[in-house]
Parts: structure tokens; sequence; C-alpha cells
């Protein structure tokens, strides 16, 4: 066996090319997982791995594994170039050998790596990298694509269900739903609630459960905690036979530092800035990725493609884009231009590689044009989680009803920039962790006033312009806050109001997805129109969303629990309209506020508005009114004495 080992040695290595190598340098190699890690090939008639990576101050560097006992005497890899890119070609490893890198640094220390173009990891505690052919996987979701091309996304519904797979459901205590067995209990749950999108936390590998897989070691390798890397494809596969878009959450500013992982990868500064102001993040505890550095973006643009390509994902959620945009240097905050050039340099090439993917960007910051190309000037999202708007909306729910009239412009503020920017409406798991309880939770007042005043921030959620995410468990009103290492409280279901909850959740999704003007022209001014922004006191909202044809539906919203009879609303010109949804109906919960007929239009203007009607208000309630079509020339009202705005008024 030595002999063999140190013939292995002679062989000679045949990739990578010198033009692979210097676009790998110069930051262009967008397949260099395609170079780097470890590939299974035949040289010199013999079937083998070859193995590459880039330590750039490692003095010697060794392939070592179960193989070779994890001796280091064997398997020298052989340096290409001066930039440290190293490889070696070794006879008769295959699929599912573990191996790790051996690396010799400057000071004479040696310390063992990941390999960070691995395809597959080990089951954590273990951090072996695994050899794994990705290829081979029959996808069966080329409908999903042709229905895709048809499409443009942001004239089309869009509501994200946010899952992080170890904790949406548990078998036991210990044990996670593999890949295939989510197949068949998530996506079906997903459809029956009318999502779009399935949002999944990172999957990357990770070592710690409880970083939920934002503090990566192996960013191409799916993590082994639900199963390989065709487990996953399999998933993938179906939800997008049954109609379901796959987002990832992706993580390009930061990694942990874990021993094994790319932290100091060659025994000093590599993948992250060499800078100590900015070379570590004090606040997660993990470090920055050198987004100035060539090869680093060869690595995360690539990573990108990577997840396009072999894992058909539909897009990204870019996770802490804040972080990356600003970097705390000597204690200030100062603009990181590495990064946006990143960003801009990223956004180009995935959009040419796939135009209608999703890049969300997560950012709470007030940086202009995220979501515009970068030829106007950029940064080249098409999509950013409307933080703002986030922040004021559960400001304004978690404080007491009579309260809320001082706190009238956390509602108001948003429609002064949601159009600004293409975003998302996020009801994410950053607002249900870490004591800040769940949305059910949030809600002041007694057990009837939680659920009525969810049902109405759901309702809001649905009629504001934008489009939509929610945190799993929230559908049914989780009681306590998310709990990471326990799966979902599934047996609340049992309880009348969790059920009645998710039902008018159901209810409500389907209402959106049907309702061309709550999405068709969600980014632009003429989707929106106030009816009254102003009413403080009462703390009720009127507006009006509209869809190309000029559709339109009336949204009334209470936020608190004072009932009004015949309030008036000022509405466009329509002889009569119907209430098509109200959160107050008793099958939802409600106390039975609605109007059941017709509703009549006066003829005299109000609320800068040619007419308006009388109606019934609910508490902690949203109606939701569409006008009654009529043929065309009998759209004309009779006249009616204007009775007083709140003519009655009550609570429940």
């Amino acid at each position: 066996m030595e002999k063999q080992f140190k013939e292995v040695r002679l062989v000679v290595v045949t990739n990578p090319t010198e033009y692979e190598i210097y676009l790998f340098h110069e930051g262009s190699l967008f397949e260099s997982y395609k170079v780097f890690g470890a590939h299974s090939e035949t040289q010199g008639g013999k079937k083998g791995t070859r193995f590459t990576v880039w330590a750039p101050r490692a003095t010697q560097v060794h392939v070592v594994g179960d193989f070779n006992k994890w001796d280091s005497s064997y398997h020298e890899m052989t340096k290409l170039n001066k930039q440290g890119i190293w490889s070696l070609f070794i006879p008769g490893l295959l699929e599912n050998d573990i191996y790790k890198y051996q690396i010799k640094t400057a000071a004479g220390d040696t310390i063992l790596k990941s390999d960070p173009y691995a395809f597959y990891s080990e089951i954590r505690p273990n951090t072996a990298s695994i050899i794994y052919d990705l290829e081979g996987y029959k996808w069966q979701d080329q409908k999903w694509f042709q229905n895709k091309k048809k499409k443009t996304v942001y004239e089309e519904p869009l509501a994200i269900y946010e899952v992080h797979l170890g904790s949406w459901k548990k078998k036991r205590e210990e044990e996670f739903y593999t890949y295939r067995e989510l197949a068949d209990e998530l996506i079906p749950y997903v459809l029956e609630h009318h999502f779009t999108h399935i949002e999944l936390l990172p999957l990357v590998e990770h070592p710690y459960d409880r970083s939920w897989g934002y503090q990566g070691t192996g960013y191409y390798s799916a993590t082994s905690r639900y199963g390989n890397p065709h487990d996953l494809m399999y998933f993938i596969d179906q939800c997008h036979q049954s109609g379901v878009g796959v987002i990832l959450d992706w993580v390009p500013g930061h990694f942990c530092k874990d021993a094994h992982g790319l932290y100091m990868f060659d025994g000093q500064t590599t993948y992250e800035y060499e800078d100590v102001y900015v070379k570590e993040n004090p606040i997660w505890g993990t470090a920055n990725f050198d987004l100035g550095k060539g090869e680093v973006q060869s690595f995360l643009i690539s990573n990108a493609l990577f997840w396009i390509k072999y894992y058909h994902i539909d897009g990204f959620r870019v996770d802490a884009v804040a972080n990356m945009l600003y970097w705390q240097a000597g204690g200030e905050s100062q603009k990181n231009e590495y990064a946006v050039s990143f960003l801009r340099k990223l956004n180009e090439v995935v959009f040419e590689a796939e135009p209608n993917l999703l890049m969300i960007a997560e950012d709470s910051t007030d940086w202009p044009l995220v979501t515009r190309p970068t030829s106007e000037g950029g940064l080249g999202f098409n999509y950013k989680w409307n933080m703002g708007w986030m922040n004021d909306i559960l400001k304004y729910m978690e404080a007491e009803p009579q309260n809320r009239k001082y706190l009238h412009d956390k509602v108001t503020f948003s429609i002064l920039y949601a159009f600004t920017e293409n975003f998302v409406l996020p009801l994410s798991h950053d607002e249900v962790v870490h004591g800040k309880k769940s949305l059910l939770n949030k809600m002041p007042g007694d057990y009837w006033r939680k659920f009525a005043q969810l049902r109405l921030l759901f309702g809001y959620l649905m009629t504001h312009p934008g489009k939509k995410l929610l945190f799993m468990g929230g559908e049914f009103g989780q009681f306590d806050e998310w709990k990471d290492l326990e799966d979902l409280d599934w047996e609340l279901q049992d309880f009348e109001m969790h059920r009645i909850l998710n039902d008018y959740f159901k209810e409500l999704m389907q209402l959106y997805k049907r309702s061309k003007a709550l999405w068709e022209l969600d980014h632009t001014h003429e989707g929106f129109e106030w009816i009254d922004a102003d009413n403080k006191e009462q703390s009720i909202f009127s507006f009006i969303r509209k869809d190309k044809k000029e559709d339109t539906l009336i949204i009334v919203c209470n936020f608190t629990e004072v009932v009004y009879e015949n309030y008036k609303v000022g509405v466009p010109s329509h002889a009569f309209y119907n209430e098509i949804f109200n959160s107050d109906r008793i099958q939802y919960g409600g106390s039975g506020q609605v109007n059941h007929k017709k509703i009549k239009v006066i003829e005299e203007p109000f609320h800068n508005q040619p007419c308006h009607l009388e109606m019934t208000i609910p508490p902690f309630g949203i109606s939701i009114l569409r006008p009654v079509k009529t043929r065309k020339g009998t759209n004309s009202n009779g006249t009616k004495e204007v009775r007083s705005n709140v003519a009655s008024r009550r609570t429940r």
C-alpha cells in the first residue's frame, strides 16, 4: 500500500487549466466548484478522485482520511502556482470516502480542514468531507420552469412560508424528518394554505444546530441532518411539480469560526479580511468574508450559481445585507465599497444565468436603489424585505388599543416609501424568538382580543402593497415564541380558536391569490389609493387597491374594539358594493359585526371620492368590499339623505 501511495504523487494533474486559475484569482471563475473540491475522474487509465484546494500561505498540504488511516505520510498535494492552489489525484478513492486537508501553516503548525467545496459532509458532530457525485438525479420539473418563463413575478401573487426544517415538525425530540419525508409532509401543508413559495432557513452545512444554518462551514454541502444531496433534490423537485417555488436563505457576508471550517483556513487570513478591525463580527462571533478578494468572489458567486444549477433553487434571501454594506471599523460605521461592488457583480451574474430568479435583500438600511438594476445605479436585487413596515406595524399592534391614536403614523408612514423599492412584507422568524413573543402573544388583551387582532394583522398584511412572508406557526396562532429545539405546537389545532384561525388564514390566502387588485400593481402608485389616512381618533384606516383594469377593492381596518354602524366611507362611483371578506365573522371566531346585504352607494362626495357608502365597522376587524358589476349604462344611484358618520357606536 505504501508503494502505491508514493506512486500517486507522480500522477500528472490535468486540472485546473491556466485560464481557470487566472479567472479564479481575478474573481471571475463562476463555476469554481468544477475545479476545486473532490471530483471523480479517470487519469492514466485509473479511476479515482482529484482534489484541489486554495491555501495561499500553506507550506504543505496533504489529503487524509480513513483510506490512509489519517496518516499524512502519504498523499501530499502539489502546489500549482505561487498563489497557493494545490492539487492531487488519488486512484481508487470513490464516492462516500471521507477526507480532510491537513495543512502545514507558515508558522509550522498542523491543522485539519474540511473541504470548502465539498458536496457532502458527515453528520455533526463529525466534520469530515465526503466524496459525493451530484450527477444522476432525474429532474421532473420542466413544466415548472416553462410556466415561470411565461410570468413576471412583479405582477403575480407571491406569498412565502418561511420554514426551519429542523423544527417545523419532528418525529421525536432528537429525530428530524428527512428531506424525502418532508416532501410528503410539508408540501401538502403549504398547498393547503395557498402559499406560492417556501423559504428555507440556510441549508449549508453547519456544526451548531442553534445557529439555524446562519453560521456555515460547508457552502456547497447541503446539510446532512436531513439526508443526502439527492434527497434534497427530490424535495425541491416535488415542490416544483406541485407548483411551489423554493427560496434558500443564503449568507454571503460572514461564516463561523469553528476550527475545521473556513476560518484562518491556512493558518492565516484567507477567506476573511486581513484588517483586524473588520475581520470579525463580534456581535455574532463570526468572521466576515473578504468581499474584495477575487478568490472569495469566485467562491461565493459560484456558490449561488451552484445552488441554481444543481438544486434548481428559485431564489435567495440574502442575509444581513446591512452588515455587508456597512462595517464597524474603529467603532464607527463605514460604507464597505468591497461589498457594494460584490453585490452588484453577484446580481449581474445570477440574473444573466437565470433571469426569473428572486434575489431578496434582507436589508434594514436606507441604502437607495437596492432593487434597481445596476445599470441604473442600483445594487441589482429585485426584492427587499420591508423592515421598516415590519417594525412599525408590530410596534403599533403591541400598543394598547386606546393608545394607538398616538402611533397613527406607524401605519401611514410605510405608504410614503412603499413604491421606492420592490418590497416583501416580512413577519419572519426574527420577530418571534429571543424573548420577542409569538405574533399571537404580541397582541394585547384577553384571549378573544388576541385572536381578533391577529386576524386583523394578517388581513392588513395581505392587503398592504408588497409581497408577503410569514414564519411557520403564525398561521395557526402559535402561542409560545419559536422554540428551535422543538417542533411547532401542533396540538394547539385541537383547540377551537387555533383551528378556526388556521381556517381563517387559508380563506384569506385564497382571497389574496384570486384578487389581482392585491398583487398586480404591488410596486406602483397606481395600485394604491388612500380613502382616509387621517382618522387617528378612531384608529380606522381605509384605502383602495387596484389592478391593471382598475378593478377595485375597498379595504377598511379598525384597530380598536369599538363597533361603528352607519360609518361613512368614500368610494369610487358604483351602484352597490358587497362585503366579500370580514375578519369578524362568527365562523372566524369573531362577534358577527358584518355587512350581509349589498351596500347601496350614495351619490354625494366624501373622502375625496365621488360617492360614499355607509357600513358597519367590526371590532378589531378588516372589511373588504368589492363593487357589484352591472351592465353598461345601469350604474346609477338614487339619492338618499346623508346620515351621521357615527350614528351608533358601541364595544363588542
